[in-house]
């Protein structure tokens, strides 16, 4: 794949999830936190927090083995498809076996445990979906994996607007309710993702193959254990708080932060949509020994324009962001925000130099940056939430994705080779060393409506990327050629 095919396919899922994921998130998924309140949602955030932890189980690391596996020898697609199904199966039966044995051992009791059902066979068969959907990426299909990406989401905002906005029942909104539409919006979504790779794949019959799984599992191990160490660290801060404090205040301090988690997870997804398109991209460019140093050096500069813009400004803006969303929790919900923020920075370099490492197979070292990630997570989580509650998870969050992407920058550059001299360091440098100032005194300049001032100064940045050579018009030109 040229380097102009890889921005034109970044560029449409990025607009794509652009039209849609953050309506979604901002705009269905606040709703649902401000129709239900905060101690309601922040139980719901922390039994999705809890299920997330255990995805080690329910999917292996069959999924980005899978993604892998198939961008280098589409081949294996016939071959495979049926036992993989079955596989994902059998990962689902012991995944609930597992949250459940878990969950009661820690006190989960009553609605806690309806929710838990719902929400482990929401994230089976999300699970499912980005097996099916990997197939999709692997065969290089962007564009139809673009679709698929927001295809869920187009049906929750669906089906969510309406028990919200849409008068069609005279009960308040239950969280139940949320669960149960992601239920069918996920099923929904799997049928049709399902129907594209068939019509790829000679798909006659499931197959019970135990020798297949047990070398893919084994193959797949690797996978498995990072996606769990890296779960662990990222998720887990909400746990920690609802189970730390006690009744009540856990809850409402996990509903806190989660209000806060949302905003930046939110923009996270954005440089998450870069690990999509890199991970098969990457490793078909490896086994063809192709240069990644150009599409490095592309990702690094959009990244550092995306996550350091949106950073600087929603850290000047947090007040009238926050309040514009949480009206109700916006005094404790800013704090954390403040905090917890300028972890995007990280998180986007990690999407980048973790996806090139995982793209090498050198997982190893990603287990190992995984488990220092979690010993710096748990270790601040316990110093700080009973000092400092939400804010010092959100203490812990930072400086975990600081030292992770840190590490997977550093290994990077010695394994694969990066030369240094090939990243754009003083474009970015004098990029920031405007933006800061500019966007700072802002406020004071713009006498305009706060939401004008966002957009002025998110343009502002893009002119910015433009003029510092972040963004280059060549490459935008390229796309339509």
């Amino acid at each position: 794949m040229k380097q102009k095919d890889f921005v034109f396919n970044l560029c449409l899922l990025i607009f794509l999830n652009l039209l849609v994921k953050p309506f979604w998130m901002l705009g269905v998924d606040v709703g649902v936190q401000n129709s239900v309140g905060a101690a309601n949602y922040g139980i719901y955030f922390s039994i999705l927090n809890f299920t997330l932890l255990f995805n080690m189980v329910l999917d292996m690391g069959t999924t980005n083995f899978n993604n892998r596996n198939i961008a280098r020898n589409n081949q294996l697609l016939d071959k495979h498809l049926s036992s993989y199904i079955i596989l994902r199966l059998l990962l689902g039966v012991v995944y609930f076996a597992v949250i459940f044995a878990v969950a009661l051992l820690i006190g989960y009791r009553g609605i806690q445990l309806r929710l838990l059902f719902w929400i482990g066979l929401n994230q089976f068969l999300n699970a499912f979906l980005l097996y099916v959907r990997s197939n999709i990426s692997a065969l290089l299909m962007f564009k139809t994996d673009s679709v698929l990406s927001v295809t869920d989401k187009l049906l929750m905002i669906l089906f969510c607007g309406l028990l919200l906005w849409g008068n069609i029942t005279d009960e308040p909104f239950r969280i139940e309710w949320f669960v149960w539409c992601q239920t069918v919006a996920y099923l929904i979504t799997i049928v049709a993702a399902l129907f594209i790779v068939l019509r790829k794949a000679h798909l006659r019959r499931l197959t019970w193959n135990w020798p297949f799984f047990v070398v893919i599992i084994k193959k797949s191990l690797p996978y498995a254990l990072v996606t769990f160490l890296m779960a662990c660290y990222y998720r887990i801060d909400s746990v920690m708080l609802e189970r730390m404090l006690p009744d009540g205040t856990g809850a409402v301090q996990s509903g806190v932060y989660a209000s806060a988690f949302r905003l930046m997870d939110t923009l996270a997804m954005i440089a998450y949509l870069f690990s999509v398109i890199l991970l098969p991209l990457f490793s078909k460019m490896q086994k063809q020994r192709e240069d990644v140093v150009p599409v490095v050096r592309t990702s690094f500069s959009l990244l550092t324009l995306f996550s350091v813009s949106a950073v600087v400004i929603l850290y000047v803006y947090r007040e009238p962001v926050i309040q514009m969303f949480y009206p109700d929790i916006a005094a404790s919900s800013v704090e954390v925000f403040r905090l917890i923020i300028f972890g995007l920075i990280p998180i986007s370099m990690t999407y980048l130099f973790g996806t090139l490492l995982t793209a090498n197979g050198s997982m190893k070292v990603l287990n190992l940056i995984a488990v220092v990630g979690i010993v710096i997570n748990v270790t601040v989580n316990l110093l700080l939430i009973p000092r400092m509650q939400a804010c010092g998870s959100a203490v812990a969050s930072f400086c975990t994705q600081f030292v992770v992407s840190a590490l997977q920058f550093l290994l990077a550059v010695r394994i694969i080779g990066i030369p240094l001299r090939s990243l754009p360091w003083l474009r970015c440098g004098i990029f920031m060393a405007v933006l800061v100032p500019a966007v700072w005194f802002s406020p004071n300049i713009l006498h305009v409506h706060v939401l004008w001032q966002l957009v002025i100064s998110a343009f502002f940045a893009l002119a910015l990327g433009f003029a510092t050579g972040l963004l280059r018009f060549e490459k935008m030109k390229a796309i339509y050629k």
